[in-house]
C-alpha cells in the first residue's frame, strides 16, 4: 500500500492578497481618524458648547460675557445644580440656559432657590416640561420663529433696548403684576414676574445671547440689562452628567421599556405582524411537480467536462479532481462486479470482489481506488489512465 502523503489545495486568500484588497479602505479610515483628531485638537480650545460663556463659536456666548465683565459683573459658570443654587442671593443673577433639561426633582430644588428674597432668575426658553414647576401659573404656548420684534411694553430694560431678535416660546399668565413684552399674536415672548420680593424673567428663545446675533438690533442692550443688574452672575449650564440628575434617571431606567410604549402602539404592532405573516403565506410560491424544460442551447457533455476540469486546474484542486475520478470509476465497476450500488464506495465490499475478478489478484488496488490525492498534474493524469485501464480490464475479463 502506498504511503504517499495526502495533499490538499485551498482557495483561501493569502495574507498578501488580503492586504492588497483592503489597504485602500484602511488608508481612507486612517486619514479620516487622523483628520478628526487634528480638527478636535485645533478647535477644542474654542468650543465649550451652546450658550457657554467661554465659547467663541457661532452659538456660544463669550461676547456677552466679555461685555458684562467690562461692566464689572463677575461671572461664575456652574454645571451642577448644587453649584448654581449655593450662589444665589440678593446681589446675584441666576441664568438657567436650558431649564427643560432639568429633572422634576431638580426643578423643585431650583424653584426653592428662586424663592429667596431679592433673587433675580433668568430662564432661557423654558417650555412645557419645566415652566409649570419653575414658575407656577405660567403656561407655554406654541412657539413662533425668532425675528426682530418691538417691545410693546413698559418694562424699562425692553424700552431702552428697543427691537430685539426674540421669539420661540410664548407664555400665558393671569398672575399680576407682570411685564409682557415682545408680543406675538397677543402672547409675550419675554415675561417678567415680580412677586414676593423675587424677580423672574422668562425669555422665549436664547438667540439674543449668541455671539453671531449680539450686534444685531438691541440684543446687546437687552442682554446687558437683564443679566447685569447685579454685581454677580451665576451662569448655570444644566447637564445630564449632574449627579442630582443621574440619581433620578437611574430610578427611571428601572421601568421596563415596554411599559413606556402606549398600549395602542403595541396592539398596532401585533396587528401589523399578523398581517405581514398572512401576506407572506398568501404570496408564498407554491411548489408543484418538476417540469422539464428545453434548454435554449445544447451543450455537449465533453465541453461540460472540459470546463469543469479547467476550473479544477485553475484552483489547483487536484484532490477534488482525483476524488471525482475515483468515485466515478467505483460507481461503474460495482455493477460489473455484482456489488450493490450502496456498497460501491466501501473498500470492504468492492476490493475483494475486484481482486477475485482479475487474473492478477495479488495486486494492491487500495491505493488506486481509495488512495491519497496526486502530488502533481502528472500524477493526476497517470491516475486517470490507470483507472481507465482497470475498468477496461474488468469489462474484458
Amino acid at each position: 500500500m502506498s504511503t504517499t502523503p495526502t495533499t490538499s489545495t485551498s482557495t483561501a486568500l493569502t495574507a498578501h492578497q488580503i492586504w492588497t484588497r483592503t489597504r485602500g479602505i484602511l488608508l481612507a479610515l486612517a486619514i479620516l481618524v487622523t483628520a478628526g483628531i487634528v480638527m478636535a485638537a485645533v478647535r477644542s480650545g474654542d468650543h465649550h458648547g451652546r450658550l457657554d460663556p467661554r465659547s467663541a463659536d457661532q452659538y456660544g456666548s463669550r461676547a456677552v460675557a466679555e461685555l458684562l465683565k467690562t461692566e464689572g459683573v463677575t461671572i461664575r459658570v456652574a454645571t451642577t445644580l448644587d453649584e448654581a443654587t449655593s450662589e444665589t442671593g440678593t446681589d446675584t443673577t441666576l441664568l438657567v440656559t436650558t431649564p427643560d433639561l432639568l429633572t422634576e426633582t431638580q426643578q423643585q430644588d431650583l424653584r426653592s432657590a428662586m424663592a429667596k428674597p431679592g433673587t433675580r432668575t433668568v430662564l432661557l426658553a423654558p417650555g412645557r416640561p419645566s415652566v409649570g414647576t419653575l414658575v407656577p401659573g405660567i403656561s407655554a404656548k406654541s412657539p413662533v420663529p425668532v425675528e426682530a420684534r418691538a417691545p410693546q411694553c413698559s418694562f424699562p430694560a425692553a424700552v431702552r433696548a428697543g427691537s430685539a431678535d426674540i421669539g420661540g416660546e410664548r407664555y400665558a399668565t393671569e398672575r399680576p403684576p407682570t411685564e409682557s413684552c415682545y408680543l406675538s399674536d397677543g402672547l409675550p415672548t419675554l415675561l417678567r414676574i415680580d412677586a414676593a420680593g423675587t424677580d423672574t424673567i422668562l425669555i422665549g428663545s436664547p438667540d439674543l445671547l449668541y455671539n453671531d446675533r449680539l450686534d444685531k438690533e438691541g440684543n446687546a442692550s437687552l442682554a446687558l440689562q437683564l443679566l447685569g443688574s447685579r454685581p454677580h452672575l451665576v451662569w448655570y449650564l444644566p447637564s445630564l452628567s449632574d449627579s442630582s440628575a443621574r440619581d433620578e434617571l437611574d430610578e427611571a431606567e428601572e421601568t421596563a421599556f415596554v411599559d413606556l410604549i402606549p398600549s395602542g402602539w403595541l396592539w398596532g404592532t401585533l396587528q401589523l405582524t399578523i398581517a405581514a405573516v398572512l401576506a407572506a403565506i398568501w404570496r408564498a410560491r407554491r411548489l408543484g411537480p418538476l417540469v422539464t424544460e428545453r434548454l435554449p442551447v445544447a451543450i455537449r457533455a465533453s465541453e461540460a467536462t472540459e470546463g469543469r476540469a479547467r476550473l479544477y486546474r485553475k484552483a489547483n484542486a487536484r484532490d477534488r479532481a482525483a476524488s471525482v475520478l475515483r468515485a466515478a470509476a467505483r460507481t461503474r465497476l460495482a455493477p460489473l462486479l455484482g456489488v450493490p450500488a450502496r456498497d460501491a464506495h466501501s473498500p470492504e465490499a468492492l476490493l475483494p470482489a475486484l481482486s477475485s475478478r482479475l487474473p492478477d489478484g495479488a495486486r494492491d488496488l487500495t491505493d488506486l481506488l481509495f488512495g491519497p490525492a496526486p502530488a502533481d498534474d502528472t500524477a493526476l493524469v497517470r491516475l486517470a489512465d490507470q483507472l481507465d485501464a482497470l475498468e477496461r480490464e474488468v469489462r474484458t475479463s
